[in-house]
């Protein structure tokens, strides 16, 4: 696939011609002209040559000096409309060795989405990957590289504290797991991981239910994830508020906050069933017959609901999540409080280590909560019960999540922000819209700053007007910011790209439908093709080739 880009302004000055072979045999090059006030972008192939023509997004940089800088608008009034898009990069965007993959690839890839109008690129800082060497030994090469990079091409950074593992869940590519020395205490010790009625152990990430317990080699979790936020704050403090606008902390599987209740490995799971409490490891189960004890009721406190089902049942099929189940009875409520608030607990512990480190350094704090919207339209909601939120047909679950990060000053970020519910199959019982209205009003109400990704990665107009309808304030809180999911090779497919640069320009017109202008016969060319780096030092006009 061949990716010609034209651009208002020269906005760098290439010298030399270099090729690059990525392992899909795709090629690529990018060539610099001189060019008139217009942007053009054609994408070839072997099989076809397409071109489309839109307004240059944002004006060229002429100085490091010049450029301004954008970072995430803060508001919660209805007066907003610029709504900045970054671009998930791939998941293994570092090496196993923790260096940066195909980094002149990388820069070309970010060159063509600042050109696109992009505000920046969000990337997964692996725990498995920094730590992997012993407890302590960070290792932040890779991700230097890709920070340097970054502020090159005038991009801002989204940086994800990733306490999870990769791996296993929708969307993962590759698999990067826990650090080794965590894995070989969890191999000691399985109660430090997540675990199912039947026994199950979940590897994604530690349970909160040792949160404050020495288990790992004398530090707790939260100490563990602590010390790794304040290296990294150590490692980039020169970076952090001007390229590295937001730091997302990780809270659980995934990223999220939430219990891993729906894990698609093995096929243990399968949408669009209810899923299972995750609350059977020895120290949640200890938690439990604590609350049991302290509320009068021992025999509450052996274990979860006896009723609840298996991880691909429906609501129906079981007695807890039915129309008139045992979730609406004392028991139910008792347990359900227990399970949640530990959820909210665990969220307040490591936010509150994060408010610690980042507050001054000009850097945004967000934490991402999931998008579950199978059995949005039940009175249980099923599904999101044994995920940790609990929100029913009597009770707002996410209004308490939002206060919990309003107190630490915490974006939320939600997904599932392009799904309808016309999209959804009738046996999920679902309700995305609906469940995007409920957090969008949770976060105007608790008065928390409201960013947002799309939950699967779609490339079609449909998607990216759904978003632009969620991302106005005329239904609770509006976006103040909004992630695309994700980098990759589709991504520059000639329809693809023409709707992202679209779907960019309307997110920072504030929903507007921009129609793309006609194209201007003036040019910066971009080729996207294959070959290992090569240096010409040819007098003939300048090309830079790159993934």
């Amino acid at each position: 696939m061949t990716l010609t880009l034209q651009s208002s302004t020269s906005f760098i000055n290439i010298k030399e011609t270099i090729s690059v072979k990525t392992p899909n045999e795709f090629l690529g090059m990018v060539s610099f002209v001189q060019t008139k006030p217009s942007c053009r972008l054609v994408v070839k192939s072997s099989m076809q040559e397409d071109q489309l023509s839109h307004e240059s997004i944002m004006e060229g940089r002429k100085s490091e000096k010049r450029e301004k800088l954008h970072g995430l608008t803060t508001t919660h009034s209805n007066s907003s409309t610029r709504v900045p898009v970054f671009v998930m990069l791939p998941l293994d965007t570092m090496t196993k060795g923790g260096k940066l993959n195909k980094p002149r690839a990388m820069s070309v890839s970010l060159m063509a989405l600042k050109s696109g109008g992009a505000e920046g690129v969000m990337v997964d800082a692996w725990w498995g990957l920094v730590e992997k060497d012993g407890p302590l030994k960070y290792n932040w090469e890779g991700y230097a590289q890709l920070v340097k990079m970054c502020q090159e091409h005038g991009l801002k950074l989204q940086v994800v504290m990733s306490f999870h593992q990769c791996g296993g869940n929708v969307g993962d590519s590759c698999s990067i797991p826990l650090p080794p020395w965590v894995l070989e205490e969890i191999s000691q010790n399985p109660d430090l991981v997540y675990t199912d009625r039947s026994g199950r152990r979940n590897p994604e990430y530690i349970t909160l239910g040792c949160d404050q317990l020495p288990v790992l080699r004398g530090r707790t979790p939260i100490q563990v994830y602590t010390d790794y936020m304040r290296s990294f704050k150590e490692r980039f403090s020169d970076y952090l508020g001007n390229v590295i606008v937001e730091i997302q902390v990780g809270l659980g599987p995934c990223g999220e906050l939430r219990y891993p209740s729906y894990p698609e490995s093995s096929g243990t799971w399968r949408f669009p069933r209810i899923g299972e409490f995750q609350c059977y490891d020895m120290y949640m189960i200890a938690s439990l017959a604590a609350a049991a004890k302290a509320a009068g009721k021992d025999g509450w406190g052996q274990g979860g609901p006896h009723d609840s089902g298996q991880y691909n049942q429906f609501p129906e099929d079981t007695g807890f999540f039915q129309r008139d189940g045992t979730w609406n009875s004392e028991y139910g409520q008792f347990f359900l409080e227990w399970y949640s608030g530990k959820l909210l607990e665990h969220g307040d512990r490591i936010l509150a280590a994060g408010e610690s480190i980042y507050q001054g350094t000009g850097a945004k704090l967000s934490g991402k909560v999931a998008g579950i919207h199978w059995h949005y339209n039940t009175r249980s909601h099923a599904a999101e019960l044994t995920a940790g939120y609990y929100n029913t047909r009597h009770r707002d679950g996410y209004l308490p999540i939002a206060r919990m990060l309003a107190k630490h000053h915490v974006v939320l970020n939600f997904t599932c922000m392009e799904m309808r519910d016309c999209e959804q199959p009738q046996s999920a019982n679902g309700s995305p819209e609906g469940l995007v209205r409920q957090v969008k009003n949770a976060t105007r109400i608790a008065e928390v700053e409201l960013a947002g990704e799309n939950a699967l990665e779609r490339y079609d107009e449909e998607a990216y007007s759904q978003v632009l309808a969620t991302s106005r304030s005329d239904s609770g809180n509006a976006l103040s910011a909004f992630t695309f999911l994700r980098m990759n090779k589709r991504l520059f497919e000639p329809q693809n790209w023409r709707n992202l640069v679209q779907f960019v320009k309307n997110m920072l017109e504030g929903g507007r439908n921009v129609e793309l202008p006609e194209r201007d016969s003036s040019t910066i060319d971009l080729y996207i093709h294959v070959g290992f780096i090569k240096k010409s030092h040819s007098k003939e006009p300048k090309e830079v080739t790159l993934v």
